[in-house]
Order: C-alpha cells, then sequence, then structure tokens
C-alpha cells in the first residue's frame, strides 16, 4: 500500500512539475501604466515599479491604460498614433467621434499614407494593410470597404461616398 501511495505521490509531483514548467513566465515589468497629472491635465507612462518610462506631457493624451506592446496616443501635430515600447511610431490611428477608433470585434482601424486598414487590438499588429479609401468598421465577422471612395462635407460631419462598396472578412479577403 504504501508503495502504491508513493508511486502516485511521484507521479502528481511530476504532473504538477510538469504543467507550472509549461507556463508561460510573468517578466517583472513587462507593462507601462498610465499615470496623470490632473491639475496641469498631463499623462504618461511608469512601469510595476513606480518609475516613470515616458515623462508627463510628452503626449498630449494617453488613452492605453495598460501598456504592454503598443498605446494609442495623441501627438502634437500627429493625432491619434500608435507607438511601441521604444515610441516608434507603428501607424496612425483612425479618429471617430473626436477619438481613437473604438475597437470593434477585436479590430479597429488604422491609416498609413492616407490608406485605411486594420489593426489587432490585444497586439496592435495590423492585420489587414491599408489600403481601403473608405472602411467601416467589422460587424457580423464583416466590414464594408471601398478603394474608390470620396469624402463629402455634411454639416460638421462627412459622409463618404462610393458605386464601389464591397465587404472584405478578418483576413482582408473579398466576401461574395
Amino acid at each position: 500500500m504504501k508503495r502504491y501511495q508513493a508511486i502516485n505521490l511521484i507521479v502528481l509531483s511530476l504532473l504538477f512539475s510538469g504543467l507550472t514548467s509549461c507556463r508561460p513566465a510573468i517578466k517583472k515589468n513587462n507593462y507601462l501604466v498610465c499615470f496623470t497629472d490632473t491639475i496641469k491635465d498631463e499623462y504618461g507612462y511608469k512601469n510595476q515599479n513606480g518609475k516613470i518610462v515616458i515623462p508627463l506631457g510628452k503626449y498630449l493624451r494617453c488613452f492605453t491604460e495598460t501598456f504592454k506592446t503598443y498605446a494609442i496616443v495623441v501627438k502634437p501635430k500627429s493625432g491619434f498614433i500608435a507607438i511601441d515600447r521604444q515610441e516608434n511610431v507603428l501607424y496612425e490611428v483612425f479618429s471617430f467621434d473626436n477619438g481613437p477608433d473604438e475597437p470593434s470585434e477585436g479590430l479597429f482601424r488604422i491609416i498609413v499614407d492616407k490608406k485605411i486598414g486594420y489593426a489587432d487590438l490585444l497586439t496592435g499588429k495590423v492585420v489587414i494593410k491599408p489600403q481601403f479609401d473608405c472602411a467601416w468598421p467589422f460587424e457580423n465577422g464583416v466590414a464594408k470597404v471601398s478603394t474608390d471612395c470620396k469624402t463629402q462635407p455634411d454639416g460638421e460631419h462627412s459622409i463618404w461616398l462610393s458605386d464601389n462598396w464591397y465587404y472584405i472578412d478578418k483576413t482582408g479577403k473579398k466576401v461574395d
């Protein structure tokens, strides 16, 4: 009986050590946290130890509270942009209703060279390269887009006009 219990204990120990060693390691300081000076209305980022990594006032506003791989910020004269941890500009973030584009179905719209594409909400990686003149958010797995589109003012807003709208899936492929 003792031998059976000892074998069970060894098996359980091996299973437990195998499970815990397969878990990804949690790195210290693997993300930054937005902080604000509410009196001056300035934003910046600190690491988990409280050390300032991006000083207050460098960006007009920080929209990403927890900065893991990318953050959406407002840079003077550039608008809404996405930056990586080295503060390289990844792309411009599509502006909608006086703010950065709201994610829809895990994607948000981006702009590169005046063309619209889509980036992944979790990683910030471009998943559909910017190629559209007009592009709506994803809804029910598809997005309405056009490569031949004009923007027309409509009061304080604007509207998109095109005779060549079509739908794409989340890989960027045209849907029939």
